[in-house]
């Protein structure tokens, strides 16, 4: 039997498929599914060219190897091949014959049915006036809620006012170590490394050792045995301090009481305070002094020295103390990084607790335009606790408090004396507390006095119901209602 294939391309779709269905004359038409190329035909689309082909009085069939292609193919009743080859020589299925549907006559009994499933509403719901009552009951049920939760009051009191000051007698140490009513508090200790170096220009002279001294010594032997007399014996004088000198080279001394021999000598230090009269020298350092006495019987000289520019003792005690003073200040700006702003720092106890480094440069007796000193020290002191402070001033603020207020914002403490600490370590100051205090305001009661009223009503009667030192603020959200909330959720107090 005669057969149209069609190969469907990837541009194709229904239109263009139909319109090449119109161009068959054969009682097959067969749709050939490209293999790597995507068409756009839906088991819709297959439904629409299926009774294209019956009006064609055609059949159609499809080649393809897509599964869910061939899914639609057998919901419709179409067959499927794997080839045109095979479609050409096996046998198509005869195709069920169309039937035409035959719409049914409308049933005439719906009005009847309709009336016998659903009951009738009762007359006065159905009724005008029953609906124009129900709306009303509604909008009143509306307007209740609305004035119950909608409308806010904002009320604003001023009670009766009063200062309360007291005068602590502070007494603060590291030895206590709990806050008392007396006024004892605890002090802690804070440390702190601090370090600089600073210049000062030189202009004083001072005197340099240039030379030092040379002389003869004699030593005379104490006894019967020869004494050998090395170079770098000390020898020195009896003043304090003593003035040392050294041999310059080996000697051999005789044995024989009263045996003696000259000794080239040199000043251990440079300068003329190595010069010594005669018989000045008369001191042997060491276990030779037990074998031989030494003198000198010419003066020793030739030790000099040269005036230069350079530090004094006074101009290394004036630079040490700007640079102390400059270490406390900065130890005092960063002992205060250390604490609460709020804290107290006893300053009277910042001292020095150890030198860590002190170098001067150039060295003492060195010469020199300018001085240079480069110190590390770590200094200490105590303070005082800010929390330890207010514990005290409350707890002695509560002590004295009226009966009937209760206190209204923060306290203010204010040092009155200046801080000194004794020589117990015990800081000493006057400490002057201050706060406000407000009459106790019960708020049930007021919610009780002002719920349901007007805002001039709640005013005149809290004037009368309260101790309160000016009128009240009433405010009522929104503006045009006239009375305050019922609920008590609904209005805010504040107290001035």
């Amino acid at each position: 039997m005669k057969t149209k294939i069609i190969t469907l391309e990837a541009h194709d779709d229904l239109i263009s498929v139909r319109d090449q269905f119109s161009w068959a004359k054969t009682p097959r038409i067969l749709l050939v599914w490209p293999k790597y190329e995507k068409i756009s035909l839906r088991l819709l689309d297959l439904k629409v060219l299926q009774r294209h082909a019956d009006s064609l009085g055609a059949q159609l069939g499809l080649v393809t190897r897509l599964n869910n292609i061939k899914r639609d193919a057998e919901s419709l009743g179409l067959p499927v091949f794997p080839s045109t080859i095979s479609a050409q020589r096996e046998l198509w299925p005869v195709p069920a014959p169309r039937s035409r549907r035959t719409p049914r006559r409308p049933r005439r009994s719906l009005r009847r049915v309709r009336d016998t499933i659903y009951e009738k509403e009762a007359a006065w719901r159905t009724s005008l006036l029953g609906r124009v009552l129900t709306f009303t009951v509604g909008v009143i049920a509306v307007l209740t809620v609305a004035g119950l939760f909608v409308p806010h009051a904002a009320l604003t009191l001023y009670p009766e006012a009063q200062t309360q000051r007291v005068v602590i007698p502070v007494s603060a140490g590291e030895s206590i170590e709990s806050v008392s009513v007396t006024g004892a508090l605890p002090a802690r200790t804070l440390s702190i490394t601090v370090n600089t170096e600073k210049s000062l220009t030189v202009t004083n002279k001072i005197s340099v050792p240039k030379s030092k001294s040379q002389g003869i010594a004699r030593f005379k032997n104490l006894g019967q045995t020869a004494v050998t007399i090395r170079a770098g014996t000390v020898i020195s004088t009896i003043t304090e301090p003593p003035i040392k000198f050294t041999t310059l080279h080996d000697t051999l001394l005789d044995p024989g009481l009263d045996k003696f021999v000259d000794v080239p000598v040199e000043a251990l230090q440079s300068g003329a305070s190595g010069n010594v009269s005669a018989d000045s020298v008369i001191v042997v350092e060491g276990p030779l002094g037990l074998s031989i006495s030494v003198t000198n019987p010419n003066p020793v000289t030739g030790g000099a020295d040269s005036t230069v520019t350079g530090a004094t003792d006074s101009d290394r005690a004036r630079l040490r103390n700007y640079v102390l003073d400059n270490l406390r200040r900065d130890a005092e700006s960063k002992l205060h990084t250390q604490i609460s702003p709020d804290d107290l720092l006893l300053l009277d106890t910042l001292e020095v607790s150890k030198v860590i480094e002190e170098n001067f440069d150039p060295q003492a007796g060195q010469p020199g335009n300018t001085l240079t000193l480069t110190m590390q020290v770590e200094f200490f002191a105590r303070y005082i606790s800010a929390e330890d402070i207010k514990q005290l001033s409350a707890a002695t603020l509560d002590s004295s408090i009226t009966k009937g207020f209760e206190p209204f914002g923060e306290t203010k403490l204010k040092t009155l004396t200046d801080l000194s600490t004794d020589e117990s370590g015990i800081t000493h100051f006057e400490l002057e507390s201050t706060r406000t205090l407000l009459r106790h305001v019960d708020m049930m009661q007021i919610f009780s006095v002002v719920r349901g009223r007007s805002a001039e009503q709640a005013q005149d009667k809290l004037m009368k119901s309260f101790s309160l030192r000016k009128d009240p603020q009433v405010i009522v959200t929104p503006s045009w209602w006239p009375w305050l909330p019922l609920i008590p959720f609904n209005i805010s107090v504040e107290v001035r």
